[in-house]
């Protein structure tokens, strides 16, 4: 299954878009990690609609791309940062 197959062209911007907003939120003090994920999914819906116009098929894009945006970041996270860390203990 090819998740690109959901995701239409023009909704493939906001996934870089908001990676980069995850990493800027991320560096900000003032908000907690476990908030990220739910702030870029609001971002997501909202800039999607944007794109899009008002329907069902935006939101459902919007989600789409939030969680792309996350699963990347965490799949980058665990392969790299996490391995490094695993290798320094052993």
């Amino acid at each position: 299954m090819d998740i690109m197959s959901f995701i239409t062209e023009k909704a493939l911007i906001l996934i870089p878009v908001l990676y980069i907003i995850g990493m800027m939120l991320k560096n900000t003090s003032k908000i907690q990690d476990w908030s990220i994920p739910w702030i870029l999914l609001i971002v997501g819906i909202g800039s999607s609609i944007g794109l899009l116009g008002f329907n069902m098929e935006a939101i459902i894009q919007g989600v789409l791309v939030t969680g792309t945006t996350v699963y990347t970041n965490q799949l980058f996270k665990q392969s790299t940062i996490k391995k490094k860390e695993q290798d320094e203990k052993s």
